[in-house]
This record gives structure tokens, sequence and C-alpha cells, in this order.
């Protein structure tokens, strides 16, 4: 008797991977994370309360931060952060319009990045944490960030990354999809944080850079740095719990560095600036 095709000699090795991922991950759930809807309003301030409680993570946005703050040029113009919910940049960058898709505690603004309601080149700079991914119509998006945000500012992020390590790490232990092969940018719009395919930012950067600079010539590819191959995996993140004490943060710092030349097989995540070109 044949198997049915999804449960074919061919399918059960992905299929074994994915139970045991689904496994693990809810082993590894934070208990404040366990059944917890995503989509919901609260769980944005629950993910804000696990950044506080959680040092090791509070530092790695401490860190990313620290990048994003550095990348925003000087002069006029606002800075806006899209998905701010959980976060704290606002400590970083004076005056900074904080957003989110979903009415949050210490949120200015609730929008739609795919629509911003910006006046032209009246922005200097967006910065966005884990936001790009979330975009079911990220074209959108950069379209309306070209024409808010003026020649000389920035597109400055963080986000996740494709390499060898990330694959494995991501359709394992994470409960959104990584979709290399998307044949396209866009996903099914089913939630504000449901939605999601956490390969687009690898997709659009890396796989079509080149559809990408064609269609987007206002922007220019500055920075792409993948790194923190083992950091975010260690600390949890905002879904799991701690799988190590808080006090050996440098330590993994250190071993990292020492990884550090093999971040384009090893990296997690992608800190990546685009510069608006002038007169595009």
């Amino acid at each position: 008797m044949s198997l049915p095709p999804e449960q074919s000699s061919a399918n059960l090795p992905a299929k074994s991977a994915n139970s045991a991922g689904a496994i693990l991950r809810r082993w590894l759930a934070h208990p404040l994370t366990r059944g917890l809807d995503i989509d919901a309003p609260g769980t944005t301030e629950i993910r804000r309360r696990i950044v506080q409680e959680k040092p090791f993570v509070r530092r790695l946005y401490e860190e990313w931060y620290g990048m994003i703050a550095a990348a925003i040029p000087s002069g006029a113009g606002a800075v806006l952060e899209l998905g701010s919910g959980p976060g704290f940049l606002d400590q970083y960058i004076p005056d900074l319009i904080t957003s989110d898709l979903l009415v949050c505690r210490g949120v200015k603004a609730v929008l739609d990045a795919q629509q911003l309601p910006f006046a032209d080149g009246s922005l200097k700079a967006i910065a966005m944490v884990n936001v790009l991914h979330h975009l079911p119509r990220a074209r959108d998006f950069f379209r309306e960030a070209a024409r808010c945000v003026r020649p000389g500012g920035v597109i400055a992020m963080v986000e996740p990354w494709h390499t060898s390590w990330s694959y494995w790490v991501y359709t394992r232990l994470h409960f959104e999809p990584f979709l290399t092969n998307a044949p396209d940018w866009g996903f099914p719009d089913s939630g504000p944080l449901s939605g999601a395919n956490m390969a687009i930012p690898w997709i659009i950067l890396h796989r079509d850079r080149a559809i990408f600079e064609k269609e987007f010539p206002q922007w220019k590819i500055r920075t792409l740095y993948s790194y923190l191959p083992l950091r975010l995996l260690v600390s949890g993140g905002v879904s799991f719990r701690n799988l190590v004490p808080s006090f050996t943060f440098n330590l993994w710092r250190g071993i990292e560095w020492c990884l550090s030349p093999w971040n384009n097989r090893l990296g997690l995540i992608v800190f990546a600036v685009l510069e608006r070109r002038p007169n595009e």
C-alpha cells in the first residue's frame, strides 16, 4: 500500500523536523507567551514587559538601537519608527515619532506603513526592528518611504536574514514562515503579527536585489551587515525563555567576535541601511 502524498517517504523528514520543532517551541515557550494570540491587542504589551524583564534581550535591543541611531543623518526632518510597540528607541532618538499598526501604550501614531500620512520629503529617516517581514505589500512601503523621506535620508532597520545557520534555526524554532523560495515579495494579510515571511528582507535586498534597484532607483543600499549568530538564539528573544544566564552576555559577544569571519554563513539578522538618492 502506498502512502498518501502528504505522508510519502520524501516528505517524512520534513514532517518529522516540523513536528520536532513544534514540540521544542512549546517546551521553550516563555510562560507569558503560552497560548497567546499574537494578533491580540494585549500581545504588544506582553512583549514590552518581556523586553524589560529579560536583561539579555534588552541589551540586544540597546545594541540595535545604537546602530540605528548612528545611521540617522543630521539636518531637517522628523524620524519615524514603525512597529514601536514593545521597544524603547525613543530613548535613543529625540522627538522620535513612535508608531504601530495597533493602539499601544506610549505610541504617538497608529498608522499603516504601506500608506504613510506624511508630507513629501518631511522625514529624514524611517527606523524599524522586525517590521519589513510583516508587511504584506512591501512595494507599497518602499514607494511611500521614497515619497516621505527627503534626499539623503535613510531607512534603517534590523530584520531576519537568510544564511545556512539561520535557515535551520528559523524553520525549526520560529512560528513565523521562512520561505526563501517565495515567488514574490507579498503574502496573505492574515494579521498584524501572524502575517509574515521572515525571508522577505533577504529576498528583496539580496535574492531580488537587481529587481529592487530597477523598481526603486530612489534607494541606494548602503549597508547590509549580517551578524548575531548566537546571542539572539540563546536569549530566547521575546517568545522563549532564557537559555543562558544574563551575566554571560559579554561571553557570547566574544564568541560571536571569534566567529565573525563566517557571518555570511552564520548570521541570524541583518542591519540594513537604505539611503534616499537625490532627485529620483
